[in-house]
């Protein structure tokens, strides 16, 4: 088999080990079959590789996913809030915790940072309440025809 990469003529039959990294995680897969190119190490495994690969991916993603979910509903508990309550004074979307939560979307690490921060200081709530200030709208941030013309 030629390499796609280099075009070398012959790709060598091998046995490897691959680490999946995801977040502060990882995952090896061993004795992975496939197809390697000597000059310029390209890779081609086999198939049943390639879905072993996939589901070790796919195990990893949603692991990381549903450890930040377990520990945004911690503090969220500790906080004794509501998913809606904490969207509320954290100016989401009323759904988000509960996507968050269920692993379903992966949260932004600051916001985790805040919450961890929240949980250790749970004052700054109020404080973050006292201060909010309500989102712009769009129209205010883009001047109209009219307001561009004077």
């Amino acid at each position: 088999m030629q390499c796609p990469a280099c075009g070398y003529p012959e790709m060598e039959e091998q046995n490897r080990d691959e680490t999946l990294s995801y977040t502060d995680r990882s995952v090896t897969v061993k004795n992975l079959k496939g197809h390697f190119c000597p000059k310029c190490g390209e890779g081609i495994w086999d198939s049943e590789s390639n879905g072993r690969l996939d589901e070790a991916q796919t195990d990893l993603i949603e692991g990381v996913r549903n450890e930040v979910g377990a520990e945004v509903r911690r503090i969220r508990k500790v906080l004794k809030l509501t998913q809606a309550q904490l969207a509320a004074d954290l100016g989401l979307g009323k759904l988000a915790f509960s996507r968050y939560e269920q692993g379903k979307t992966q949260p932004a690490v600051v916001l985790v940072k805040l919450l961890k921060l929240l949980e250790r200081h749970p004052g700054l709530l109020e404080e973050l309440r006292q201060t909010d200030i309500p989102p712009k709208r769009v129209s205010t941030l883009i001047p109209s025809r009219k307001q561009a013309a004077e």
